[in-house]
């Protein structure tokens, strides 16, 4: 919440603490560990530049916000307070710890203050959501803290599934910063709106933080329960002013304002100032095993960052490795601790792990420990990525590429907060993304952070959130313009449905149970699937329904609270997953068949005599199979047959054709067609996360040497949620550039016929056969040599 670097006083004190290269130089010492490096970047410390805050803001918030330690504002700060005191919607898109929660709290302080002073003390409310509950909490100590010079005229309460029922009358009643996030406003606030009606008819300020995170399938629905917000606080008179907050993105302003539905002012030049930062990108080397089809398996991320992480915490460099998965974080605090041991047996007390599922107390008291020093390692999921202020870092480790630059630099951006130099390293999966990366340093250095990707006129998405408005108020004519121009086709299907039923001038909901039940904003519909230890009858968790065959089948290793389950057996009838504890020293992958067919061509252009579309299409999928891996060394032990249904997915997907012709002048003859086409999929659906804001897992891929649609070789890549989720038709947008990243990332492994780091796919159905490395490279040559 407050300027880490605060103007007036030193920002970067004298510190016995090593510089950043002079780290990296001790991490990489021996030809073995040096040949590991594959590029440094290094970013220069920049000054701070100071401003005042605008003379609309009360003295005495200024006067709250000086005794919090900061004098004067960064330019960016007070240029967003002054957007919104003018009443423009506005984000703030800077870096890391450059004061954002500043940039609109000050003008939402001042608000509520201003309102405490009117007649009835309700004057003015503000709503803030954040992604996590964990977040709105940290949120709300920080404005405690901040507003305590104000007395009673702040009063912030958290609204979540956490928090009493006795709780919620009160703050429902008195409360006018109210903290929550998207799910708590879909399923509480907005269908109960006639309790909220005095809240709502105050609402000055809607604070959206962490925007960037609302993206694909979830961030169309947080899009839609916005614009469910907006018509309400129209019914009660009000028309909130939307204050974002987000990591630096591509185009912020559009991105907010596809969230919000109204224009949207972006201040993304950060004035804040910032330590030197030695950012270095690190490649695993390969191993001497082999993998499917006898590939080489290249040393995996978690063993080579716990042994960076050891040395890190011997040299007394304060850490924290960055890791996707619990049980991950949780490997790489022990594998650290086991080494640090035979160096010095006080040291392993001072690595733990950090992530979800811990209590709020413990997550608390580890952040202390780390910021004070007690502890010099930690081993991370995502968990610690937002919201959480921990100054003092002398270094970070992303262990594999998180998906967008916007998390790597979130990541990166949490050493050097107190102004002082910083190390980053970025340890390379086996994935092609990966290795493109550390071979292509431009892609993460010298462009801007993606575009955030989503679709608020998905059909999957809207249709539920129209019922959901229409049960909270009739819905009328007017209303539609603000849900989009897919709304007047989707009502008569409603209709038809028996959703809806239209009365003399407007839409009502017409079942008994709640409307906001027919979707799940995070997952992607239909009945979850409850996860059950079977011995105790407990419930662990749910599973979306739409991950229920690759996630829980028969046999499949699951994790829960850093505790590791098998599953006995999946239950689809009745939507259930039985599991026991285990400790299988392997890992599951499932597999699974396609076929695709094409229900609608959306755009179509010419590549010379080839083709690129984008469109609906109908993908049928069936799991097939699984196989089990190594935890360490993801060898392969073996492959379990599975009987499960097929599943059908109308979904939207960008495809491209070749001809005869152009196959003869890249050399590619049938025998070889159908190994490159597949190569150039596989590699496709590991890049697109470069230029669409997804993960490789949101998307999937087909590749058809004769397409019965097209008529032609075929390769498609699809969105893995119904209706679309907006990544396929950023690939068609990005087509040239994503796909020479494609070729680059084939052409640069240093492998003779194809592994993971390129070609190869986890989650292949037909176990990465047939495969042709250099076909795929000619293919994709061939197609990019024409003009667009």
């Amino acid at each position: 919440m407050a300027n880490t670097h605060r103007p007036g006083r030193p920002t970067a004190p004298e510190d016995p603490r090593p510089a950043p290269d002079t780290v990296l130089d001790r991490l990489s010492r021996g030809s073995f560990r040096a040949a590991r490096i594959t590029h440094t970047e290094h970013l220069p410390r920049r000054e701070g530049r100071h401003a005042v805050w605008p003379d609309r803001i009360r003295t005495d918030v200024v006067a709250a916000i000086r005794a919090a330690g900061i004098e004067h504002p960064w330019e960016h700060q007070a240029a967003a307070a002054e957007h919104a005191l003018d009443g423009e919607s506005v984000v703030v898109a800077t870096g890391t710890a450059s004061g954002k929660s500043l940039a609109y709290l000050a003008p939402v302080l001042s608000a509520l203050a201003d309102g405490a002073e009117a007649p009835n003390g309700r004057g003015a409310t503000a709503l803030y959501l954040a992604p996590t509950k964990a977040l709105a909490a940290d949120q709300r100590r920080s404005v405690r803290e901040l507003a305590a010079p104000l007395g009673n005229a702040v009063r912030p309460a958290v609204y979540d599934g956490d928090t009493p029922f006795e709780e919620r009358e009160w703050v429902r009643q008195y409360a006018n910063y109210v903290l929550t996030n998207p799910d708590m406003l879909h399923r509480a606030i907005l269908p109960g709106h006639p309790r909220w009606s005095s809240f709502l008819r105050a609402l000055r300020y809607v604070v959206v933080d962490e925007c960037h995170t609302y993206r694909g399938v979830f961030g169309s629905h947080v899009a839609q329960v916005l614009r469910r917000l907006r018509r309400l606080c129209a019914r009660y008179g009000t028309e909130p002013v939307f204050l974002l907050a987000s990591a630096t993105a591509s185009d912020p302003a559009a991105a907010a304002s596809r969230l919000t539905g109204v224009p949207v002012t972006e201040v993304a030049d950060d004035a804040s100032p910032r330590g030197e930062l030695v950012f270095a990108l690190w490649e695993p080397p390969l191993t001497d095993l082999r993998g499917e089809k006898g590939a080489p398996v290249r040393r995996t991320a978690t063993a080579e960052t716990a042994d960076l992480l050891t040395d890190l915490v011997v040299q007394g460099v304060r850490t924290v490795a960055f890791v996707r998965s619990r049980r991950g974080a949780e490997l790489i605090s022990v594998i650290a601790q086991e080494r640090l041991a035979e160096v010095d047996r006080s040291l392993p007390g001072r690595v733990a792990a950090y992530r979800g599922g811990y209590l709020p107390e413990e997550r608390r008291a580890l952040e202390r420990a780390l910021h004070s020093g007690d502890l010099l390692g930690l081993a991370a999921t995502t968990a610690l990525e937002l919201g959480v202020d921990v100054a003092g870092l002398d270094a970070v480790l992303i262990t594999g590429y998180p998906g967008t630059r916007a998390s790597l630099w979130q990541q990166a951006g949490r050493a050097g907060r107190a102004g002082q130099g910083a190390l980053a390293v970025l340890v390379a999966r086996d994935d092609p993304l990966d290795t493109y990366l550390v071979h292509h340093p431009e892609a993460l250095f010298r462009r801007p952070v993606e575009a955030t990707v989503l679709d608020p006129d998905n059909p999957y998405v809207l249709a539920p959130h129209l019922c959901a408005a229409a049960a909270e108020t009739p819905l009328t004519e007017g209303d539609l313009a603000l849900f989009g121009p897919a709304a007047a086709e989707l009502l008569p299907q409603l209709e038809a449905a028996r959703l809806l039923r239209r009365r003399a001038t407007a839409w009502h909901w017409t079942r008994r149970e709640r409307a906001t039940d027919l979707t799940d904003i995070r997952g992607g519909g239909g009945r979850p699937v409850q996860i059950v230890e079977s011995a105790t009858g407990r419930l662990l968790g749910t599973v979306d329904e739409s991950a229920a065959h690759t996630a829980v089948h028969d046999g499949a290793v699951h994790l829960h609270q850093g505790r590791t389950y098998l599953v006995q057996r999946l239950d689809l009838e009745d939507s259930v997953a039985l599991v026991e504890e285990a400790s299988p020293p392997f890992s599951t992958t499932a597999r699974d068949t396609t076929s695709i067919s094409v229900l609608e061509t959306e755009t179509e252009i010419p590549w010379g005599d080839a083709r690129l579309c984008y469109g609906t299409v109908e993908v049928t999928n069936q799991v097939v199979s699984y196989l089990r891996r190594k935890l360490i060394t993801g060898e392969v032990l073996g492959e379990a047959k599975l009987d499960l249904p097929p599943r059908t997915l109308r979904t939207r997907a960008v495809w491209w054709t070749v001809t005869e012709d152009q196959l003869d002048e890249a050399r590619i003859g049938p025998e070889i067609l159908g190994g490159a086409l597949h190569a150039a999929e596989h590699a496709s659906i590991g890049l697109l996360p470069l230029f669409a804001t997804c993960d490789r897992w949101d998307i999937g891929g087909v590749s058809v040497p004769l397409h019965p649609d097209t008529l032609l070789p075929t390769v498609f890549v699809y969105d893995g949620h119904p209706g679309g989720a907006g990544f396929a038709e950023r690939a068609f947008h990005t087509a040239r550039a994503w796909l020479t990243a494609t070729r680059d990332a084939i052409a640069v492994c240093e492998c003779e016929a194809g592994c993971p780091s390129c070609i190869q796919s986890p989650k292949c159905g037909n176990g990465n056969d047939p495969l042709h490395k250099r076909g795929a490279v000619r293919l994709l040559t061939r197609l990019l040599s024409t003009p667009d």
